[in-house]
């Protein structure tokens, strides 16, 4: 009986390599969310800049008009930055990277659980997965083996708008660019995803 007591003991600690496993997804979220709320602040300033009332900057973020105003009395007081162009033919890394991510989540979206790229996009959407020059290229490889892939299922715009980002992935512009890489890199991305939706919505019309 004794032994068998034993056997079944409470352990008095964790091991190590328990607790880094316990706290290694609260530390993705924790992370994740303090970038976000950064990136949001930063966000606002564009807003401001495009010339947006604090009244509808409140509403798209959720946020109450004074704390949005007590953001934008923050940015105030930064030297003052000219407006973010949103022309894709810009070429910064940053700028690339959020077109590429773009490309991937419609790829995903378009072939859905058959797509190589759908977790490496799920991954960066929860902040698991950040923008270094290593999970950049794998994000690049993964998006060339859908294109190759799923060439049938795939509008030409998306090979087109890959060579393109791809081009310029290899020899990014190192011309100081407006706003930080986060910011960039999330304004290129909305940007590209609405033309490659306007591009498919053409080709499904015609």
């Amino acid at each position: 009986m004794a032994r068998e007591e034993s056997t079944h003991r409470t352990p008095e600690t964790l091991t190590e390599q328990q607790a880094e496993r316990m706290l290694a997804g609260m530390n993705e979220v924790i992370r994740a969310g303090e970038e976000m709320r950064k990136l949001r602040a930063e966000m606002i300033k564009v807003f401001a800049g495009f010339g947006w009332t604090q009244e509808r900057i409140a509403q798209l973020t959720e946020m109450s008009q004074p704390a949005v105003s007590k953001q934008m009395a923050k940015g105030r007081t930064d030297d003052p930055q000219p407006p973010i162009r949103l022309s894709l033919d810009q070429y910064d890394a940053p700028w690339l990277e959020g077109r590429l991510w773009a490309l991937a989540e419609e790829i995903s979206e378009t072939v859905h659980e058959t797509a190589c790229c759908t977790r490496y996009v799920t991954a960066l959407a929860r902040g698991r997965k950040r923008f270094t020059p290593q999970n950049v290229d794998e994000l690049r490889r993964l998006v060339e083996e859908d294109l190759r892939l799923h060439r049938a299922e795939l509008p030409a715009g998306y090979r087109a708008a890959y060579d393109e980002i791809s081009r310029g992935l290899d020899v990014p512009s190192k011309v100081a660019a407006t706003g930080s890489a986060s910011v960039r890199r999330s304004l290129a991305h909305q940007v590209q995803r609405a033309l490659l939706q306007g591009d498919e919505s053409s080709r499904k019309s015609g």
